[in-house]
């Protein structure tokens, strides 16, 4: 049964009843698992070759967790060639199409995705890694090194902390904390961690702040990953900030992170979504004090809501027939056109729309 719009203004009524409570909220930002919820994203792209030959990439969902995520089929329709390449050695999924010069390209690709919130107590489980696993997962990325100012930075940070729980806490407090959210970035940012740190400029969006923990993280021997993808439904718990505001899901593109402490398992973190919720709410005044971020701020550090779905947690991509080497992340849809790469940060000109239904 498809629930679609119905289903989505539902939850959006939720939302803004939350917001018209005392207090702004239902209850504290506690996300917890409430049951699996099915999601399908439909992409459409359409582009302006003009006559000329064009190819175009788009992400789907191909990151696993059995307690959080699976993905589901996706499908595709084009007047062009197209095939579904699953690629497990960088840890992506996405459709290559591509078109002769004289076609008009055309492709929809639809995926559907399973998801639920998260929680994970911060008590002994056990929960242990492989060193190979360890290693790459504190490894260095283009964008991401883990030595010079970063391993500087995270000796600073973690200085005196007792096991790896009071290190990954000490690390999202520390981003929460001297970062902040800049409008003015485009997309979700770059994630260029060492001229962060070597320019003092901490300020950015998701793949920026996340980055930073991600690479912080990794420098203090921390496993890390970022996990990329997009908003699909409102948030639960009456913050506007921290949902999509409609099936429409075409700038909703957001990068999460997580970080693997020994003896209890991968705990999501997410420092970016704090100063998210603090610059919303700058015309009310709101502060990292302010209980209504308190409250974000504690539930960000080892919980986080079903509302979004990911696509990869992969770096350094590099896309089959693209000219382009190397992108420092998989998340927008990507094409080119006689050679030359489109914008994938303006949509609208691109062309291409991603819509988001709950069935």
């Amino acid at each position: 049964m498809t629930l679609t719009r119905r289903d989505f203004l539902n939850a959006c009524g939720l939302a803004a009843l939350a917001a018209a409570l005392p207090g702004g909220l239902l209850a504290a930002y506690a996300p917890r698992p409430d049951g699996w919820k099915t999601f399908s994203l439909t992409t459409r792209v359409d582009l302006p070759a003009d006559g000329k030959a064009a190819q175009a990439w788009v992400p789907v969902p191909y990151f696993t967790a059995d307690a959080w995520t699976r993905p589901g089929d996706t499908t595709f329709t084009t007047n062009g060639d197209a095939e579904l390449v699953v690629d497990d050695v960088q840890g992506v999924a996405f459709v290559h199409a591509r078109w002769k010069a004289g076609q008009t390209p055309e492709l929809q690709v639809v995926s559907t995705v399973e998801t639920q919130s998260r929680h994970v107590p911060l008590t002994e489980t056990g929960a242990t890694m492989g060193d190979a696993e360890r290693a790459e997962l504190t490894a260095p990325t283009d964008l991401i090194p883990t030595d010079g100012i970063v391993a500087e930075t995270a000796a600073m940070i973690t200085d005196g902390a007792v096991n790896d729980l009071d290190r990954a806490q000490r690390i999202y407090d520390w981003v929460v904390t001297e970062t902040e959210r800049n409008p003015d970035t485009r997309g979700c940012g770059l994630g260029d961690v060492a001229s962060m740190l070597h320019t003092g400029d901490l300020t950015g969006k998701c793949a920026d702040l996340n980055a930073l923990y991600v690479g912080l993280a990794r420098a203090s021997g921390l496993p890390a990953r970022d996990l990329y993808g997009l908003r699909v439904a409102p948030s639960s718990f009456g913050y506007k900030a921290l949902g999509a505001g409609s099936e429409v899901v075409t700038g909703a593109q957001h990068c999460r992170a997580e970080v693997f402490v020994e003896g209890i398992g991968w705990l999501p973190v997410d420092p970016a979504d704090v100063r998210k919720v603090v610059l919303a709410g700058a015309d009310e005044g709101l502060t990292l004090d302010t209980p209504k971020v308190v409250d974000v701020r504690k539930g960000l550090f080892g919980a986080a809501e079903g509302n979004w779905v990911c696509l990869n947690d992969a770096h350094d991509v590099v896309l089959p027939g693209s000219t382009r080497g190397a992108l420092p992340f998989l998340m927008y849809p990507q094409a080119e056109i006689d050679g030359r790469a489109q914008d994938e940060l303006d949509p609208s000109s691109f062309t291409y729309t991603i819509t988001a239904q709950t069935v």
